[in-house]
């Protein structure tokens, strides 16, 4: 038995690999409208009540998949087409996609202000989902995995409101406006809760997202094959070292 799985240097072995039934790469943008409040983690130094001046401000933004729930496939349907004159059954899904958005506020004097990470009722605009429909060879049973090879965002445009009042809290007034990352306003709009964060009341806030996903379907099998063992490379030579001693002091001694 071991003689026929040897062949010259090489063995006959197998292993669990996944096996790619279909293989697309695409690219997805889209806007998203996040307007009205945002709360950001409390940053030292801005005390309740103070007036936190967003004039000059820059707003960006990062996005990432959701931690628990990147991909959710929903539904999965059989579909038949005629590709270079061959039948063929080809499976058409719909997939939600899950994202967590992050949003910076940069102030004029360098104060950085960070969105609170998005849980329950706190900042539950900063999760975002979108559904989209593809066609590939996906047969009940496989499995379906999505990469993203980029993902990027940014601000689109801002408008912060300067009329609003945050229920037991101090408001400053003014309001901020771009089309860019930048705000070329005169005044701002937020408020503080008693230090334990800060809340801005975007009248208007649209950021797009770019994604370029790579979507595979797969199911695991044992495949069998002939591979050749690698052997560890060898040891770097290194050399010690020639002894040294502190110089001597002629015109001292001797």
């Amino acid at each position: 038995m071991q003689e026929n799985n040897l062949i010259g240097s090489r063995e006959r072995i197998c292993i669990n690999v996944d096996k790619v039934y279909d293989w697309i790469v695409k690219e997805k943008s889209f806007d998203v409208s996040l307007k009205g409040k945002i709360e950001f983690n409390h940053v030292p130094g801005i005390h309740h009540g103070h007036h936190l001046d967003l004039h000059g401000a820059i707003v960006k933004c990062e996005v990432s998949p959701h931690p628990r729930r990147p991909v959710e496939i929903l539904d999965r349907e059989d579909r038949p087409f005629v590709i270079d004159g061959t039948p063929v059954t080809l499976q058409q899904l719909h997939i939600r996609k899950n994202f967590i958005v992050t949003i910076c506020v940069i102030l004029r004097n360098g104060t950085v202000l960070t969105s609170k990470p998005s849980d329950g009722n706190t900042n539950s605009r900063l999760r975002i989902s979108r559904c989209e429909t593809v066609t590939m060879c996906a047969p009940e049973g496989t499995d379906i995995e999505v990469t993203f090879t980029d993902l990027d965002c940014f601000v689109c445009t801002f408008d912060i409101d300067d009329h609003h009042h945050h229920h037991h809290s101090s408001t400053s007034s003014s309001s901020s406006s771009s089309s860019s990352s930048s705000s070329s306003s005169s005044s701002s709009s937020s408020s503080t809760d008693g230090g334990h964060g800060i809340k801005i009341d975007f009248d208007e806030l649209t950021i797009s997202i770019v994604s370029c996903q790579s979507i595979q379907s797969t199911f695991p099998v044992t495949v069998e094959f002939l591979a050749e063992f690698c052997e560890p490379r060898e040891e770097l030579a290194t050399e010690c070292p020639a002894p040294t001693r502190p110089q001597q002091c002629p015109t001292v001694f001797p």
